[in-house]
């Protein structure tokens, strides 16, 4: 199937000229091309028109989740017909596992895994061999290891109606392959069996598979809604991946097994002849304790460290990450297109990756925590990555040197189709004299202002302690605030941002989080604080990425508060007006007028929430009308209903209302509404 953009306009500005030049040179075998383009320009939209153009499957890399959330609902928005994935890290907590020499610290290794992302990243590598209508926008993650696609693909079980096979030993394959059998409600990765039928809901969806077996044949399969129990449809047959990326055979386990220990002996005897014998006994005991349960259970903690030994791959080579899922040519090189957005981050960042977990992994190496394989567990160092690639259109309005030195072909797309100029710019000082009273409070006068007319604000500070007391601040002065930084979850950070444009709130205080590609086009203000303290925060690549998050509004305006003019702030100013000055030029010599761009609210994070969240918010939508005429006769009688579904034991129905409860007490007033003495699942 061929790739088919939706849109309901036109390329326009300098679009048109940016998709030729760039699909000519994919065409032409060009392998680094630049698309240097200001904020605001519709670079997404004009990389899905390449993306058509070239018909390949494609990789979108993106530097943080929050971002690539937000390019994986375009490319949905844009390509309603094909596949689009998304495929980040699936921790929501992650403490990797180290060992500090200097106060003799060792740390376990901490992870909580966010079930509804590792669906998605299922769903990203089955479609990646089912299809090559695939677009996957991905986070750094997509360079770490993720197991054998050749593995993966092999053990997929085709389930067809007909087929010869007992019940016992239908059962036996999907264990096989890492499904878990429960008698309760089912989750991706799960079945259960009721009589002569077994109910599947597959990795990677959120359907169950109904499968009915009678006298040794399927006899029908059935394709259920997982909520309402109907049945979708009937189906002849269906193919079933491993519940996991990680696929062994018996023959693979044996194999390692014999190779994990043949390297513990090596390795014994390398510290007992350095006089490490601590070391050689904690190696000992833990390898063997490792080995004794992988047998037993076929699994351990940590057990990715001895993944080189069941890949059955050589000492030092790379490991298979989502990017060996991607099609190749029978000489081996890449076949698809990679797009890397927001370049000047996303390529030092995937550049950095490798050498901050090997220097962690040779600590544990050298003291005895783990075997010199554990090494082999890794992203791709940056040449690994390189080749790995193929041809690769890098996108930023700052582009970095490395894409400046490689790009056979840099295309500038400085004009906006809405017509929309660079935003205007004032420098005002930190320290408050005489009349006026500093940044701060210079910035609430001017919040203020801008929230009356109907716009959004930013306001952008040094660390996240300045961010949170700032808003704490702001919220003491009657402004609506919340803060964004990175410890919130990736969940979360988009809903905030999604918040912020629907209006439940009007000022947004961040750090770098704010700076790329977050399109916000009902901001109007910006305050950038301390922006004279020069550094990485406020360099003049990140200055120029801040002052265009205002450049999407016809209002957008970016106050710079400092006390000196940094060499920084003078080469950011220079370019946003040699910028403007090319697009008021544009503008005049066309008759256009600039518009504010007006883009629908919609984020990635609706397709993961819980059925049970969806049913919360659908309740929420239902009750709108009573809660706005009276939120407290609305809440007695949830509560009400909530006791009844207790009474009867209709738990499900109970923690609905509840989780209801909760929320239009949170969107109530304290006045007019008491909360619960109790909560009756305590």
């Amino acid at each position: 199937m061929n790739f088919d953009i939706k849109r309901d306009f036109k390329p326009a500005g300098d679009q048109p000229q940016a998709i030729e030049k760039l699909v000519d040179g994919v065409k032409g075998g060009l392998r680094h091309q630049t698309l240097f383009g200001v904020t605001g320009s519709g670079k997404t939209f004009t990389v899905a028109n390449v993306i058509q153009e070239v018909n390949k499957p494609t990789l979108v890399i993106a530097h943080n989740k929050t971002l690539a959330a937000q390019l994986a609902q375009e490319y949905k928005e844009f390509f309603p017909n094909n596949a689009v994935h998304y495929f980040v890290s699936y921790y929501d907590y992650y403490q990797p596992e180290a060992y500090m020499p200097v106060s003799d610290t060792y740390i376990e290794k901490e992870a909580m895994i966010n079930e509804e992302i590792d669906r998605l990243r299922h769903a990203s590598t089955q479609a990646l061999l089912t299809r090559k209508d695939v677009i996957i926008v991905a986070s750094v993650s997509c360079i770490y290891g993720l197991g054998s696609p050749a593995e993966y693909e092999k053990v997929n079980l085709k389930i067809s109606q007909g087929e010869k096979i007992s019940r016992a030993e239908f059962i036996r394959k999907i264990i096989d392959i890492h499904y878990e059998r429960t008698t309760a409600d089912l989750k991706p990765g799960m079945f259960r069996a009721i009589g002569n039928m077994l109910e599947i809901m597959p990795i990677s969806q959120k359907q169950i598979y109904r499968i009915e077996i009678e006298e040794g044949n399927i006899k029908e399969i059935l394709v259920i809604d997982a909520i309402t129990r109907g049945v979708l449809e009937a189906t002849p047959a269906f193919f079933l991946f491993p519940a996991k990326h990680f696929i062994s055979t018996k023959e693979q386990s044996e194999r390692a097994f014999k190779t994990i220990k043949a390297e513990l002996a090596t390795r014994l005897k390398e510290l007992e002849k350095e006089g490490k014998l601590l070391e050689a006994e904690r190696l000992k005991r833990r390898t063997s304790y490792d080995l004794a349960l992988i047998r037993e259970m076929g699994y351990c903690n940590g057990i990715e460290n001895y993944s080189r030994h069941f890949s059955g791959k050589k000492p030092g080579e790379a490991p298979d990450t989502l990017l060996s899922y991607f099609p190749h040519k029978t000489d081996g090189t890449p076949d698809f297109l990679t797009v890397i957005d927001e370049s000047h981050v996303s390529v030092p960042q995937i550049g950095a990756m490798h050498g901050g977990d090997s220097s962690r992994k040779q600590a544990l190496v050298d003291y005895g925590f783990r075997l010199p394989s554990a090494k082999d567990n890794r992203p791709l160092t940056f040449s690994e990555f390189e080749k790995r690639v193929g041809q690769t259109i890098y996108t930023s309005a700052t582009p970095g040197q490395y894409e400046k030195e490689h790009s056979e072909q840099i295309v500038e797309q400085i004009i906006r189709p809405t017509g929309l100029i660079d935003p205007v710019i004032e420098v005002r000082p930190i320290v408050g004299k005489g009349k006026y009273k500093g940044q701060i409070f210079d910035f609430i006068k001017e919040a203020e202002t801008a929230i009356k007319k109907g716009g959004r604000v930013i306001a952008t500070t040094l660390t996240k302690k300045m961010a949170e007391d700032l808003s704490e601040y702001l919220k003491e002065k009657g402004i609506r605030a919340e803060y964004l930084h990175s410890d919130i979850k990736t969940i979360q950070r988009i809903e905030i941002l999604t918040s912020l444009r629907r209006g439940e709130f009007d000022c947004l205080v961040g750090v770098n989080l704010l700076r790329e590609g977050l399109d916000l086009p009902e901001v109007t203000l910006i305050g950038i604080l301390d922006a004279d303290k020069e550094g990485f925060l406020r360099s003049d690549t990140s200055l120029i990425q801040i002052i265009g998050r205002a450049a999407r509004n016809v209002d957008g305006k970016v106050i710079l508060y400092a006390d000196t003019m940094t060499a920084s702030m003078e080469r950011a100013m220079g370019e946003t007006n040699r910028r403007r000055a090319l697009q008021v030029a544009y503008n005049t010599k066309h008759g256009i007028t600039p518009k504010t761009i007006i883009k629908k609210i919609q984020d990635i994070t609706d397709q993961m929430k819980t059925e049970h969240a969806k049913t919360v918010d659908s309740l929420l939508q239902m009750d709108e009308k009573m809660f706005t005429k009276d939120p407290a006769k609305l809440i007695k009688i949830k509560e009400k209903q909530m006791d009844g579904a207790v009474k009867v034991l209709d738990f499900e129905t109970a923690a609905i209302l509840r989780d209801e409860i909760a929320e239009l007490i949170k969107r109530s007033t304290p006045a007019k509404v008491k909360k619960p003495k109790k909560d009756l699942f305590e």
